[in-house]
Order: structure tokens, then sequence, then C-alpha cells
């Protein structure tokens, strides 16, 4: 199951051997050395799996993972924390934080392998994969939105708040769950400003007559219709 796999590790050994062995298994393997240089790249496009050290020279690789969680267009990423910590307490609170797996150094590359390919295998049954059938399409590595044969423009807001609904379809969530997943944790805003981006989404998505997958649920909040659309996975 061949797909991008971001390596996160400020050692430049461990960076080349973990790539080394990545790319050997067919993936394709971009690097970072550091939070910074992360961030950056997942701003970009969104990977299909994060190995995350633990030790970086910028910040920790729990708030960094912690960061990732609260951000609603990365909330769904794999990650698997790496790390020479071996502690029971240092392994709960890894995955307690928000990561998928943990992989203790040293390691064998077969187990690196083996535990990559375990994690994608087991998200791969959720991820909702586009076809040309499809009316609405969201790729998250490109951050291309079309809705039937039109592209949508959308603000990074907007293209969050559909990735969020698109990736929960059926799933009925209130404003202020809303606010959570894709504005995060530390935003205090008001409420409305649910309204407003959502009324912005159809708009956007309305020319391409897909504006009617967002729906409201009176006295509740909003809900994605899942028919004829598609996450690429």
């Amino acid at each position: 199951m061949p797909g991008h796999i971001l390596v996160l590790d400020p050692a430049p050994a461990m960076q080349a051997l973990l790539a080394h062995n990545l790319t050997g298994a067919g993936y394709r393997v971009s690097c970072a050395p550091d939070a910074r240089g992360a961030l950056a790249l997942l701003a970009a496009a969104a990977p299909d799996l994060l190995l995350l050290e633990w030790e970086l020279p910028d910040a920790s690789g729990i708030a960094l993972l912690r960061q990732v969680r609260q951000d609603g267009l990365l909330c769904d990423l794999p990650i698997i924390m790496v790390s020479a910590r071996d502690s029971e307490h240092d392994k709960v609170l890894a995955l307690e934080s928000g990561a998928d797996d943990y992989l203790c150094k040293p390691f064998g590359p077969r187990e690196m392998l083996a535990r990559v390919h375990a994690l994608l295998r087991r998200r791969a049954p959720s991820a909702m994969r586009g076809t040309a059938a499809t009316a609405l399409r969201l790729d998250p590595h490109t951050l291309r939105v079309t809705a039937g044969s039109v592209a949508v423009n959308l603000g990074r807001v907007e293209f969050k708040l559909l990735h969020f609904l698109m990736g929960h379809p059926g799933r009925v969530h209130s404003r202020a769950q809303l606010l959570d997943q894709v504005w995060g944790h530390a935003a205090y805003l008001d409420e409305r400003t649910v309204d407003a981006h959502v009324g912005r989404l159809r708009q956007a998505l309305q020319p391409g007559g897909c504006g009617h997958h967002i729906e409201t649920v009176r006295g509740s909040g909003y809900r994605y219709l899942a028919a004829d659309a598609a996450v690429c996975a």
C-alpha cells in the first residue's frame, strides 16, 4: 500500500535510514529535522503517515502531536511516535496525546515497516476513495476540491470544515464541536462564526450543484450528506 510518509527526526543518519527502508518498500518519503520544518510540509500537503521523533530541537514531539490533533485538517493523520524512551509512562503519554502507535528505539527495519503497513491497513477501510463518478471530491494531499466538473476555491477554514464533515458522513456535529475540531480548542469564538463559514461553504459548492451536501439539523448543528461525495485517500 504505497503512500507518502513524512519522517520527522533531527538526526540525519536516522532520517537516511528510515527513508532508505521506506523507499525500498515503495513509499514516497519527505524528511524534516524539526517541528517548524514539519509544520511547513504538513501545511503544503498532508502525508499518509507521520513518523514523529519525541526529542526535537525546537519543540517537544508530544507538543507537536497535540497541535496536529487539534488541527481539523490533520486530526485524522496516522502518527507513529518514535523514541528511545521505553517506560510505560512515556508510552501511555504518547498514546493518550494522540499517537496511533509507539516505536521504541532501537528497532529493526522490519518492525518499523510492519507497524507502518499495519497502521495504514487499519486506516484504509475507513477512507472514502474518490471515483470518477462522484459529484464532490476533496483531495487533502493537493488541497483541491471539485464539485462535478467545477473547481471549487475555498479558504483554509472552509476547506478544513468541509474536510472534517466529509470525514464523518451522516454524523451531526454541534457548533461547539465544530469550533473545537476546525478552529481548535484554544479558539474563543462565537458559535455564530460556524454559521457564517457554513454559509460561505455552501455558496462555494452551489455552482457545482453540491451545496445541499451540507445539511442543517435544526437545534443540533450540521452534518454531511455523503451521497455522491468522496474524500480521496
